[in-house]
């Protein structure tokens, strides 16, 4: 079992920076990918982002990809979105996963969620 608490959405202009910090307990943390996703009202679940157990493999969509790192800190059991020169269509929920499936990237367990809003 995995328990996932996301933190760190809020309200930011365009152009402004937030990091999306992902706790986790249960399962020994670094024994597993964790993976960020977000949905906007009308829009399908999308991947944004994910990291390997060790962090030595790292996915980020091209949408965002040079705006937006993902990292993880084992010792705290924390992974994290770094999301810089924000846009407005970056407005959603964003939501943390963990794969225990040793399946790339099939992600099993979920948070539930933090709002970005990003401001015109």
């Amino acid at each position: 079992q995995v328990q996932l608490v996301e933190s760190g959405g809020g309200l930011v202009q365009a152009g402004g920076s937030l990091r999306l910090s992902c706790v986790a307990s249960g399962r020994t943390f670094s024994t597993y990918a964790v993976g960020w996703f977000r949905q906007a009202p009308g829009k399908q679940r999308e991947f944004v982002a994910g990291i390997s157990w060790s962090g030595d493999s790292t996915f980020v969509t091209d949408s965002v990809k040079d705006r937006f790192a993902i990292s993880r800190d084992n010792a705290k059991n924390t992974v994290y979105l770094q999301m810089n020169s924000l846009k407005p269509e970056d407005t959603a929920v964003y939501v943390c996963a963990a794969d225990t499936t040793a399946n790339h990237w099939k992600f099993n367990y979920w948070g539930q969620g933090t709002q970005v809003t990003v401001s015109s």
